[in-house]
């Protein structure tokens, strides 16, 4: 009795494969905790600072919703809800975009750009108490390496940029 190979099967994960996947979702979800935690003396969450480091660094400390839903990979309604939470607390306004009119850009406030200041300093020792610190240099070159190829192969496939719609 000859066995037939079913093209459609998936390439199940080897053992190891499958200890390496576990270790990493659990371990990426327990950093995403931990960073969020030390956050929240702050009043702030992980997916909060990202957005308003990113406007820290964007020109004139704008940027539009959507390339930003893009740059943090949030959905635009998430985008939308973190905003208005950022605007609550005076961090960002949004305003027309300054080139076409017809989309939003969010803009960093000076209280922002204070938080951020305040926020940073806070934000580097936790990322580096809870990922950097704990790993050889050279492993840590190697994961930022892999995850590269990882960001730069999904967005090519145009998956990073449907995330925004999930």
């Amino acid at each position: 009795m000859t066995s037939t190979i079913n093209a459609d099967a998936p390439r199940w994960l080897t053992e190891p494969e499958q200890r390496a996947w576990r270790a990493y979702l659990r371990g990426s979800r327990l950093l995403e905790v931990s960073l969020d935690r030390a956050l929240a003396p702050h009043g702030t969450q992980l997916s909060e600072y990202e957005v308003i480091s990113m406007l820290s660094e964007a020109p004139g400390g704008r940027l539009r919703m959507s390339a930003l839903a893009d740059l943090v990979v949030q959905s635009r309604s998430r985008i939308t809800h973190t905003a208005a939470r950022l605007e609550k607390r005076g961090w960002v306004v949004r305003e027309a975009c300054l080139d076409d009119r017809r989309g939003v850009e969010l803009v960093l406030t000076d209280a922002g750009r204070t938080a951020v200041g305040d926020i940073a300093q806070c934000h580097v020792t936790s990322v580096r108490d809870s990922m950097i610190d704990l790993l050889a240099p050279e492993e840590f070159l190697g994961l930022g390496k892999a995850m590269q190829k990882i960001r730069d192969a999904l967005a090519e496939d145009g998956q990073a940029t449907d995330a925004h719609t999930i």
